[in-house]
């Protein structure tokens, strides 16, 4: 099997635990970590390991399987099927940031802040890590 004993959900980050899954998975393509041709875990296997939802990582599974990053064979299980493409690289990335986004701006529009406000803040911050070169650090408070 590949190795997937480290994948790791954090169930407070607000970010879907499948995109989560499908994100770990695929930098672990990336990395080399996982070749084509290593088999998964089955469905059932990984969801017990992480203590998810059995159709959490059937969802995480059927998103890579239809970027073509894995292959499911019936009764054979399922195997890392290729090296990502740039385009398959850049489709996860894209879902991931969009889903980031919509928590982001629920978030603060639960906070009360108009959209201008929003943007603004985030135009600063972006001004700031380019000029640095470093990512805005969260402040102490922030949870």
């Amino acid at each position: 099997m590949g190795r997937l004993t480290d994948l790791a959900v954090d169930f407070r980050s607000g970010q879907p635990i499948y995109l989560q899954i499908v994100e770990q998975i695929r930098q672990k393509v990336a990395n080399g970590e996982l070749k084509p041709g290593d088999q998964l875990p089955t469905v059932r296997q990984l969801a017990a390991e992480l203590r998810v939802n059995f159709n959490t990582v059937a969802r995480a599974y059927r998103l890579l399987d239809e970027a073509g990053l894995i292959s499911t064979q019936h009764g054979r299980g399922t195997y890392i099927w290729e090296q990502p493409s740039p385009e398959t690289v850049h489709t996860i990335r894209k879902q991931g940031l969009e889903s980031l986004t919509r928590r982001y701006l629920t978030a603060a529009a639960q906070l009360g802040c108009s959209a201008q406000e929003i943007a603004q803040t985030i135009n600063q911050l972006l001004e700031q890590w380019q000029e640095s070169g470093e990512l805005p650090q969260p402040e102490q408070n922030d949870t």
